[in-house]
């Protein structure tokens, strides 16, 4: 089965002077999966509203459809899951295909661990160089039983049957996706599995299974869930992904005279560090009309264009801002002064090493930007009006590369060309639509050709 897709290029274009108006991003994609996963999993029916309707989330949702799952089709983020609970999948007949997600197959695999059927779980190209032994190892522990490709990585065939256990497991990385998955997998164990990770990460699993009624202990760095419960089905109300909002919360703040206002925003404590990073920077953003949705804070955003500066970006607040760094990176260039990354290792094996390609990029936009092996030194520009020259950049199919670069259009002097950005809507939807419609300037390169662009 082929699951190529096609290429995309962006052209940035000569922008509005600034970015303006009221605009909710699509839904939060680590609550989307969780959301198809936990319902799946839980007894009765799950009624999801601002589900995320792009392809790593939809991957997931088929994924399930295919272990027997009732699941209807998105209808503008409205979704029904009707659960089977947690001994009711049924073994698939096919592969089960991914994509480019790489917390569909990390939490998954925590999940059919636990099954009495084999099964294959396999991704793109970029997903199958990704590292897949930070799963491997906790569940083998378990007594899981998992055949991988080389090095450890995809496609992943995990043998059903196996008896689990209950482990204590100090993750030796700060990631979610690893904490999520042994905490999936101690729902099939027989006893108390306890995840401890080295730092904070988004809690949206613990906070997901404790809603679907499922008891989590909350021991400071410690999660612990113990086997045998089981999950009630509920109703759930996925905020807007502030990973999302991240890129025109730089926009508003690089582009001259921008008031933007970013909707129902996902407030996560744990998910918030792009926020704290910008104010440090001296970014001009307020909260308001915070209120808690399904257990999940959320909030409006207001941001307007700042004068920047350079900072030591601090080391708490890295895994709190893992996948916001991209366009963070955007910001320290639009900055006056130096800008500093360290303990940010973890960036070199996200959907591209997103520190090697974003160095690479900036440079070739004119900025001194240097690659360390855990972050970056970026000396911004930011007393130049046009801080970024003209170029071709090349994404390497990562998303969030493609959509930072997108914003950098917005302080460039040229056109920026933006190779393989097709996998932009694996998390963000409508991304350039949205990004045109509040002033920035941004054409699809095939269409543009060919008379379709807006």
């Amino acid at each position: 089965m082929s699951h190529s897709i096609p290429s995309v290029t962006y052209l940035t274009s000569p922008p509005e002077p600034r970015l303006q108006g009221s605009l909710r991003v699509p839904g939060d994609k680590s609550i989307s999966h969780r959301s198809i996963m936990l319902g799946a999993l839980a007894e009765g029916v799950t009624n999801i509203t601002g589900f995320l309707e792009g392809e790593d989330s939809l991957n997931t949702l088929r994924c399930f459809r295919v272990m027997g799952v009732s699941i209807t089709d998105p209808v503008a983020g409205v979704v029904r899951v009707e659960g089977v609970g947690l001994h009711g999948l049924k073994a698939p007949k096919v592969p089960l295909y991914v994509g480019n997600s790489g917390t569909s197959m990390r939490l998954m695999a925590g999940i059919l661990a636990g099954q009495p059927f084999d099964t294959v779980l396999e991704g793109d190209a970029s997903l199958s160089r990704r590292p897949m032994k930070r799963v491997i190892d906790p569940l083998t522990r378990m007594g899981a039983v998992i055949e991988a490709g080389e090095g450890g990585r995809s496609p992943l065939t995990i043998r059903g049957g196996q008896r689990l256990k209950a482990i204590d497991y100090i993750l030796p990385m700060a990631s979610a996706q690893v904490k999520s998955c042994v905490l999936l997998a101690g729902l099939y164990a027989e006893g108390r599995t306890c995840a401890t990770e080295p730092a904070p990460t988004r809690d949206h699993t613990e906070r997901m299974l404790a809603g679907f009624g499922y008891p989590v202990e909350r021991h400071g760095a410690t999660a612990c869930v113990t086997g045998g419960g089981t999950l009630q089905g509920r109703a759930i109300d996925v905020p807007a992904d502030i990973s999302s909002a991240a890129f025109f919360m730089v926009a508003a703040s690089i582009a001259r005279q921008s008031d933007i206002t970013l909707e129902h925003v996902g407030m996560n404590p744990t998910r918030t560090g792009v926020i704290d990073i910008l104010k440090a920077m001296g970014a001009d953003i307020t909260v308001h009309n915070a209120r808690t949705v399904g257990g999940e804070p959320v909030a409006d955003i207001r941001v307007r264009n700042a004068r920047l500066h350079g900072i030591d970006i601090p080391e708490h607040l890295v895994p709190l801002a893992i996948d916001e760094f991209p366009v963070l990176f955007v910001a320290a260039a639009c900055a006056v002064g130096r800008t500093t990354l360290t303990g940010a290792e973890e960036l070199r094996v996200k959907e591209s090493d997103r520190i090697a390609v974003m160095a690479d990029g900036l440079q070739k936009l004119g900025i001194n930007a240097i690659a360390t092996p855990d972050g970056m030194v970026i000396d911004g520009r930011g007393t130049d009006d046009e801080v970024f020259g003209e170029a071709e950049i090349w994404s390497q199919g990562d998303h969030r590369i493609a959509m930072a670069f997108a914003v950098a259009g917005l302080r460039a002097r040229g056109q920026i060309r933006i190779h393989d950005c097709q996998f932009v809507e694996t998390s963000f939807p409508g991304f350039a639509t949205q990004f045109r419609n509040c002033g920035g300037g941004l054409v699809d390169a095939q269409a543009e050709s060919t008379g379709l662009a807006q």
